[in-house]
């Protein structure tokens, strides 16, 4: 069982709320459960959670609007959930910074297997403010015009400025940085990121790819580090020193 994990849910079906409430409460974690921005936002001023389930259909303000401010405030992991089911709510919500997307209705159990993947890749970050070790040396790899310190999952600018990057962001570049010159496969990304099977429709590597170009690539349009290899996947290409 999971210890100590905080999950803030939030959507407007009150059953929803009871259904995720009960059975992640049963496995160990403590959940908070609100129907609507306001309550998400006094929520937060609270405590801020570990992982949050984010329903893109809300009344009045929308999961994806709010989906947007969790990622520029906060430093967490977020699911995006929808009753569509339509393609469009998946790549939108990809594409404002969604760590994961499910869509209504979903089994429990590939809930709490999104939850854990996520969480697993979020634990074990150092703290912003942690000082290094006098004399410790940090791994890090040119990304364009970018650096990625690798222990402190850091992406820093050309500047030396953090670059904000959610954690399935990171685990790409990490799964890039350790696998140079070398084509990989959306079925092989996806699988050594989220440890599940890619399949036609799916096109959160292709949209991840897109946000990383936008951050590391001084031409997004024209990529010269995170190359495109088509009909197989993508290639990462060092810079030559």
């Amino acid at each position: 069982m999971e210890q100590g994990y905080q999950v803030l849910v939030v959507d407007d079906d009150p059953d929803i709320r009871e259904l995720i409430t009960d059975y992640l409460a049963t496995h160990g974690y403590r959940v908070t459960g609100v129907d609507c921005a306001d309550a998400m936002r006094a929520a937060l001023a609270s405590q801020i959670p570990d992982v949050v389930l984010l329903d893109i259909g809300l009344p009045g303000e929308d999961g994806l609007s709010l989906g947007r401010y969790l990622r520029e405030h906060h430093d967490l992991a977020v699911i995006m959930v929808s009753g569509a089911g339509e393609s469009v709510d998946r790549i939108i919500g990809l594409e404002v910074g969604a760590d994961d997307y499910l869509t209504k209705p979903f089994d429990p159990r590939e809930l709490l297997a999104r939850i854990k993947s996520v969480l697993r890749r979020y634990q074990h970050r150092p703290a912003a403010d942690t000082p290094e070790t006098p004399g410790a040396s940090s791994r890090r790899m040119a990304f364009g015009q970018c650096l990625l310190d690798l222990d402190s999952r850091e992406l820093l600018g050309p500047q030396g400025e953090p670059i904000p990057l959610t954690a399935a962001e990171f685990d790409l570049l990490q799964v890039f940085a350790e696998r140079p010159n070398r084509t990989l496969s959306r079925d092989q990304l996806l699988g050594l990121t989220q440890n599940r099977e890619w399949d036609p429709y799916d096109r959160s590597i292709d949209i991840r790819i897109a946000r990383l170009r936008k951050k590391i690539e001084v031409n997004p349009d024209k990529p010269r580090t995170i190359k495109t290899v088509r009909g197989v996947g993508y290639l990462f290409v060092p810079e030559k020193s």
